[in-house]
């Protein structure tokens, strides 16, 4: 059992005290965001997931809900839709009447030369991964301030600070994310809700750009890397704000 100043205080090096609270993962199915919905659930969170397909979260709520009951919840989210996620964030909070941790995981990619993007491809990865975390943001800034409390954790990637060939959308909209969450940031601390950026380097998962070796990944991060970060922020105390977290392999492979 933690202590009165444990809980308080929280503890860097392990699981936050989370019985009672709530969270948000959008693109939670699959990949970072589902290991992220899983290792919430570890920590004592009741977990509300989103994902753009009925098909993704009926079969993540098949495979998650005889382990954890009642603590998970899905339903299908287009991020890109505004009134979508602010359908979601009401339903969530008539569920469970608070909300201490969104999670904006939801993200594409689109690659190619500049020269060679249609304006749908570009139109779609901004919409996806810059204009849904503001839509998912907007949508709970106003609880959370209410509640003096509450984590927005926003997971970008290192391609917010570094451009790629090929990257024109991609690379747009992490570092368009990497501004909205400074800012953000800035806009909602002296209320108590802190919001952080998690920038992870290369990540074995399905996504990512055809120009990404296929063959050893050994070498990459894991997703479980990233959702054991968001565990880390949420341990830390309430006077600390980490806001920009860079996570690389150890050992990619040398050039």
């Amino acid at each position: 059992m933690a202590t009165d100043k444990e809980r308080r205080d929280g503890d860097q090096g392990g699981v936050p005290e989370a019985v009672g609270k709530v969270a948000i993962v959008t693109g939670g199915s699959r990949g970072i965001g589902r290991a992220v919905v899983e290792a919430l659930l570890g920590a004592g969170y009741r977990v509300y997931f989103g994902s753009r397909s009925r098909e993704s979260v009926d079969q993540a709520l098949a495979e998650l809900r005889p382990r954890h009951g009642a603590a998970i919840a899905g339903r299908p989210l287009d991020v890109r839709r505004q009134d979508q996620v602010d359908a979601f964030a009401e339903w969530v909070l008539a569920e469970a009447g608070r909300l201490d941790c969104l999670v904006n995981n939801a993200g594409m990619g689109a690659f190619g030369p500049v020269y060679g993007l249609s304006g749908d491809q570009w139109r779609e990865v901004i919409e996806t991964n810059l204009n849904g975390a503001f839509y998912c943001i907007r949508a709970v800034a106003g609880t959370m301030k209410d509640q003096g409390s509450g984590w927005i954790l926003n997971i970008a990637s290192l391609a917010g600070k570094n451009a790629m060939v090929g990257g024109a959308a991609y690379n747009a909209s992490k570092y368009g994310l990497l501004g909205l969450s400074e800012a953000a940031m800035l806009d909602l601390r002296q209320f108590g809700v802190r919001v952080a950026t998690i920038l992870p380097g290369s990540v074995d998962t399905s996504f990512g750009s055809p120009a990404k070796p296929r063959g050893d990944r050994s070498w990459m991060l894991a997703p479980e890397d990233v959702a054991a970060m968001v565990l880390h922020l949420l341990s830390y105390p309430e006077r600390a704000l980490p806001s920009h977290v860079e996570m690389r392999p150890t050992r990619p492979p040398r050039k």
